[in-house]
């Protein structure tokens, strides 16, 4: 070793499993010999500290109420609440209307869940309310339990076309608030058995292609608003297409002052946003254009009577007051559960999003499952005040957080604002033309709309991911919001397991002078080991791509270990076919030599018996009896003398071709074109000898790899079929003298080996190292002596046996 590798020399001792546990068991021992009743006793036990943390978790207003100062935070919370609580008064009258249901109720909708996130919530900046995919989701459940078809007027026996707008609005609201009420349940449930993680299995690709798809669903919710049309109503799959095609044959009756008010409308709104956002940073607080658009549309409306004479539809009666609690229609939840789980799951996955996007700006947590916990019973308690569905809404957020909100003290204040207007100013909204908040909601699109940009995006980024969102944005389109989440999620599963199923494979090499060992095709830099091949899979092992990885590693290692041991099998089966073929010969030329024996015996009990003359003298003076048949160039052998005492016989027998020639021989002289008789326990010494048939002595393939080393580092977990693919690549090439070892296993995955019974007296823990340097250690130093004072010039390092 030259001196600029001298300070790199590292002695160490080499890790592996048996060795670890053994470390980890002197270290746990005291921890080990504690009773289970003991343990069991100490988490079970209740004190002071624990109790008040509990109290704290489930509800988090107790942790900042107390400590609130009005001075650093009443202001800036006040604004901000004065601020939201303006935008949830339009935005809850025209989200209504996308559920299908009076405008009231998105007033309703917009203060009891506040209150009640306010107790349990743990995010600071989410503005909890309606929002428009949960009220379009809603939207598709009251139409297709509450079609207008179940409400028309009959006179007499005749059916008119009137639909009965009371008794349908009503039965909506029932089944708006048991769908909300169920949904609320399953999140609280879901939040109480620490099932946060659910959101997770919603990528951003799926959410974004989601939303977009049913931005389009609400686009198309509104259009009979704009138009001032009554398009038949549709469900189901393909529901979108036959109500766009419904409305297209309806466009020559489009009610012209109707589409006047909603283009107006439109102009209006998008102006004004525009305006808002190129002077946001000289405003205090942005301007209400929502709030300030539906004032002065009802005045209009109001004093030019628009609805009488030009036949604009308008909100119609709006009730003073609140309205009493009523337990939901619990005969409704049967036909619900899947789009109340769809709406809990959708609605988490926005609200938790939303939620640590605000906690990572502004350097606080949100608690995953406390989370589902406080917009479940959000749900379950406005559900029974007739609210619908709520969650965050992303503008209403960003206007909390973007005027100072510090606390959902805000949420509380915007709840006061909404209280007033219902119970004060609700009747003076009445003659609201809807075609405005059709176009509120229109325009509140705008950013969901910007989502199609992101095919071009991901189309740059990621193939899988614009794979996964327009899957999702199709599915969601053609079969609804319902059916279209649940094939988008078992789609996005599928992928996953896809790319499991498929990961990339690769041969490690050692980069000089470190304890590094890389991937020998992307860094030339890398060594190969001398007698070690060094394998790793790029994901876990388990019973989708085991096969898989097994057929990589023969490519990778070029031993293809299946036609290898298939011909090594096929040589011995022939060798063993040509030994009981000469047992048989064997067999009845014995039986004739002992009755020569026999014979010759009564003759002369000293006689020696020849083959031929020649033969005869050259082995003239040997006692014992000897006979030999010579047949296809073979010479048999027969016992010298009778059976010894343990019943066995010694053998000799004539080798060669040339009787003239042909010399003694024992069982260990023979090569494969030998032949000789043998009894049983000369049978089992050829077959142990049978099974020791290397492939190198066939002569069919030649190798210099004496170890492979798999890298486990990138697994995670195993099952029953990797653990059984792992022990049959040990034992397979075990048998062509090929020694495998497992480096980097996690111990959640060694604990997986153990209890699969991947280990036994033949593969032992001393096979698993904790690194895969450990495991190259450990093969130079046993398999590799040959080679080993060369290479540790290059690896810089040497380590101890074990």
């Amino acid at each position: 070793m030259d001196s600029g590798n001298a300070d790199y020399h590292i002695q160490r001792e080499v890790i592996d499993e048996q060795r670890l546990k053994e470390r980890s068991q002197r270290m746990n021992r005291s921890q080990t010999n504690l009773s289970i009743s003991h343990r069991l006793k100490k988490s079970l036990s209740c004190s002071v500290p624990k109790l008040k943390h509990s109290i704290v978790g489930f509800l988090p207003v107790l942790s900042w109420l107390p400590r609130y100062s009005i001075w650093d935070y009443g202001m800036p919370d006040l604004i901000s609440g004065i601020s939201v609580g303006i935008m949830h008064l339009p935005q809850g009258m025209a989200y209504a209307l996308l559920a299908s249901l009076p405008p009231v109720f998105g007033l309703y909708t917009s203060l009891y869940p506040p209150l009640i996130y306010f107790i349990f919530g743990t995010s600071r900046h989410i503005s909890i309310g309606t929002f428009t995919i949960l009220s379009i989701m809603i939207g598709s459940v009251t139409e297709r339990l509450a079609p207008d078809a179940d409400f028309l007027i009959y006179n007499g026996t005749n059916v008119t076309e009137e639909v009965d707008i009371i008794s349908r609005d009503l039965y909506r609201v029932q089944v708006a608030a048991a769908t909300t009420v169920l949904g609320g349940l399953i999140q609280v449930v879901l939040g109480l058995v620490q099932f946060g993680f659910v959101g997770t299995y919603l990528s951003e690709p799926l959410v974004r292609g989601y939303t977009t798809a049913a931005s389009l669903h609400a686009v198309v919710a509104q259009l009979k608003y704009i138009l001032g049309v009554s398009p038949k109503r549709f469900n189901g799959p393909l529901s979108i297409a036959y109500t766009l095609a419904d409305l297209v044959m309806l466009l020559p009756e489009t009610h012209l002052p109707t589409l006047l008010a909603s283009v107006v409308s439109i102009v209006v709104l998008i102006t004004a946003k525009e305006l808002n956002n190129a002077l946001r940073q000289k405003l205090l607080v942005p301007i209400p254009v929502e709030l300030c658009t539906i004032v002065v549309a009802t005045v209009i409306s109001f004093y030019t009577r628009l609805n009488e004479s030009y036949k604009i539809s308008v909100v119609g009666e709006i009730p003073s007051g609140l309205q009493p609690p009523r337990v939901p229609k619990a005969s409704v939840f049967s036909e619900v559960v899947l789009d109340a789980f769809a709406i809990a799951i959708v609605g988490y996955a926005i609200s938790i999003s939303l939620g640590k996007t605000f906690a990572l700006k502004h350097g606080y947590k949100v608690e995953s499952n406390q989370e589902l916990v406080a917009l479940g019973l959000s749900n379950t308690f406005g559900g029974f005040f007739q609210c619908f569905s709520v969650c965050s809404s992303m503008s209403r957020s960003l206007i909390q957080e973007s005027t100072g909100g510090k606390t959902q003290m805000a949420g509380v204040v915007s709840g006061v604002i909404v209280l007033v207007t219902v119970l004060k100013l609700g009747s003076l909204f009445q003659e609201l033309p809807k075609a405005v908040l059709a176009a509120i909601v229109f325009v509140n699109l705008k950013g969901m709309f910007k989502q199609y940009y992101d095919v071009v995006t991901l189309w740059r980024s990621s193939k899988v991911d614009l794979l996964i969102w327009l899957v999702t944005y199709v599915s969601t389109v053609l079969f609804n919001l319902d059916m279209g989440l649940g094939a988008s999620m078992g789609f996005a599963l599928l992928s996953v397991i896809f790319r499991t199923q498929r990961p990339s494979y690769s041969l490690l090499g050692h980069l000089p002078g470190t304890e590094l060992y890389l991937d020998m095709e992307t860094h030339k830099e890398v060594r190969e080991v001398p007698g070690i091949t060094i394998f790793r899979s790029s994901a876990t092992m388990y019973f989708a791509n085991a096969e898989l990885y097994l057929e990589a590693l023969k490519k990778k290692s070029g031993l293809d270990i299946g036609k290898m041991l298939t011909y090594k099998r096929r040589q011995e089966a022939k060798q063993r076919r040509r030994e009981r073929r000469a047992e048989r010969r064997a067999r009845r030329e014995a039986k004739r030599q002992k009755k020569a024996l026999r014979e010759a015996s009564q003759r002369s009990k000293k006689a020696v018996f020849t083959v031929e003359d020649e033969a005869g003298q050259l082995k003239d003076g040997m006692n014992g009896d000897i006979h030999r048949e010579r047949e296809n160039n073979t010479v048999f052998v027969i016992p010298e003398t009778a059976r010894t005492s343990d019943g066995q016989h010694t053998w000799v027998y004539l080798k060669g071709t040339d009787p003239d020639t042909a010399t003694l021989g024992s069982v260990s002289d023979l090569h494969d074109g030998d032949t000789t008789t043998l009894d049983s326990s000369s049978e089992d010494t050829l077959s142990r000898d049978l099974e020791r048939v290397s492939l190198g002595s066939l002569g069919k393939w030649t190798w210099d790899i004496h170890s492979i080393i798999l890298d486990f580092s990138t697994a995670n977990f195993t099952d029953t079929v990797a653990i059984k693919t792992l022990r049959n690549i040990f034992h397979d090439f075990g048998e062509i003298d090929v020694d495998i070892y497992l480096a980097g296993c996690q111990a959640l995955v060694v604990e997986q080996l153990e209890r699969g019974g991947f280990f036994s007296d033949v593969i032992t823990e001393g096979r698993v190292f904790a690194t895969v340097h450990d495991a190259v250690l450990y093969c130079l130093k046993h398999r590799g002596a040959v080679t080993i004072h060369s290479y540790e010039n290059a690896l810089d390092i040497s380590g101890t046996q074990l």
